[in-house]
């Protein structure tokens, strides 16, 4: 929570929706109501607004006809794919990322949407210039390479810091949302044989302001793919909750995929989920098109996750940015600094120890003792090391030159100072979810690699009404 608050303060004076002005009738009253003025991608409001601002080839919502038929355009149009979760941390942004690179190997052009964002990045754009869009958005197209998407279609609609408050204020339009999704669908399908749509969170995220996954997909007529935790019961109460929504919204299932079982119950969730879904949904109607074993190194954080976690830098090993750790590598320092270097020399491992500012004999210890060990060859010694407490207990002037003058020696450890208390970097680290990020392109690679092995992309086409025609040659 730390990182989205950290991000989306940066972000609250740029709600980026360009929003589309619908000349109608009553186009001086709602003009009077909204003002609004796009620029740039930002939304800014303004006292004194022309009737509307458009690009030159924008022709939405100019008479009450043309309104009408917009309400089609997802009907005239192939049906994207889309990925929504049944609850948080489930493996959504996995999923469709593996889902993506299946999709590559069929056919020639895969376009790739993430209608709704909420935790954005800066990105230029050649038509709008720095802009911010979903971080999800970022990950998916440097990672594949998505060269023919515009960043401006990936991520239409950015909901940051204050967007809910702007939207019951009457100050964005519930339309105006709905036709920018529905114009960056039609362009991002231009340059596309198929299209895949990331969602954000579970389906009902985003009803208030209307632009929940659920309601998305029906503005496009989309086929939902949903995604679930490994187990049985609670597996199948999150997806009933989410598929009921879906009915509501007109919106079909064309496939369940389930996450993170554990390797020993796979055939065992593979048998009784499709009995589930056979019972409770219709015989064979929502088929269970993937079944993911649990991969933990995907759930291990990196130091890179630490830094947006604490919202800090590392010190010194900046080159071990992106080593991972699991939460039994954790490891709070409350012994002598004699038995800390001890504890090294004898058993190097990959550690992450923890320990409070006041201990500045085991901050120099452990900067001093690892590059002996390197040098000795001590290539198991991959530990790290959080010191805590650094607002209430600031290092003094003699220790901080120290660490300052390591910054760039090759065989400094990893050091990071956060200000949090001891017991809460112990808590947030044993609570934290990583999630796929561009920078960590290793994980990526390796968490595609993994789930797509284990998707029915024959049989998720068939339920979803795509054709193989434009399949990929050799």
């Amino acid at each position: 929570s730390n990182q989205k608050n950290g991000t989306m303060n940066q972000a609250s004076s740029l709600h980026r929706i360009a929003l589309f002005v619908r000349r109608t009738t009553t186009t001086t009253t709602r003009l009077a109501k909204r003002n609004v003025l796009v620029v740039s991608g930002t939304c800014r409001y303004h006292s004194s607004v022309p009737a509307a601002v458009y690009d030159d080839d924008d022709d939405y919502g100019t008479s009450s006809k043309q309104e009408q038929s917009t309400s089609s355009t997802s009907s005239s149009l192939s049906p994207p794919l889309y990925v929504s979760a049944s609850r948080q941390h489930v493996g959504k942004t996995t999923t469709s990322m593996a889902l993506l690179s299946g999709l590559q190997k069929r056919f020639n052009r895969v376009g790739f949407m993430k209608p709704v964002g909420q935790v954005c990045l800066e990105v230029e754009d050649d038509v709008q210039g720095t802009m911010l869009v979903d971080k999800d958005a970022v990950l998916v197209k440097e990672h594949f390479g998505l060269d023919h998407l515009k960043y401006r279609n990936i991520s239409p609609v950015l909901i940051p810091r204050g967007y809910t408050r702007d939207y019951l204020d009457g100050k964005i339009d519930y339309h105006d949302q709905q036709e920018l999704v529905r114009k960056a669908y039609k362009e991002t399908l231009q340059s596309s044989d198929i299209v895949l749509c990331e969602g954000t969170g579970h389906c009902a995220v985003g009803s208030i302001v209307h632009a929940s996954n659920a309601q998305v997909a029906s503005w496009l007529g989309a086929k939902m793919v949903l995604i679930a935790n490994g187990g049985l019961g609670n597996t199948f109460d999150a997806l009933e909750l989410n598929k009921a929504l879906l009915d509501r919204e007109g919106v079909d299932v064309c496939g369940v995929i389930v996450n993170k079982i554990q390797p020993d119950k796979l055939d065992q969730t593979r048998e009784y989920i499709t009995k589930a879904l056979d019972i409770h949904w219709g015989q064979d109607a929502v088929p269970l098109v993937g079944c993911i074993p649990d991969r933990p190194f995907l759930g291990c954080p990196a130091l890179a996750d630490f830094e947006r976690l604490f919202q800090t830098q590392l010190l010194t090993g900046r080159q071990h940015v992106l080593r991972h750790y699991r939460v039994s590598d954790l490891n709070l320092v409350a012994t002598s600094l004699q038995v800390f270097l001890r504890e090294m020399r004898t058993n190097p491992t990959r550690t992450l120890y923890v320990c409070h500012a006041s201990r500045n004999d085991i901050l120099l210890g452990f900067l001093m003792e690892s590059p002996v060990l390197m040098e000795r060859g001590g290539e198991g010694n991959q530990s790290a090391l959080i010191v805590t407490g650094t607002d209430d207990h600031p290092l003094s002037e003699q220790v901080m030159d120290i660490v300052r003058d390591m910054k760039d020696s090759e065989t400094a450890p990893p050091v990071m100072l956060v200000p949090q208390s001891t017991s809460r970097v112990m808590e947030q680290i044993v609570e934290y979810t990583p999630k796929l990020n561009y920078q960590d392109s290793h994980r990526a690679d390796i968490a595609v690699e993994h789930y797509e092995q284990y998707i029915d992309f024959d049989l998720l086409l068939e339920r979803s009404g795509h054709s193989l025609k434009q399949e990929r040659s050799g």
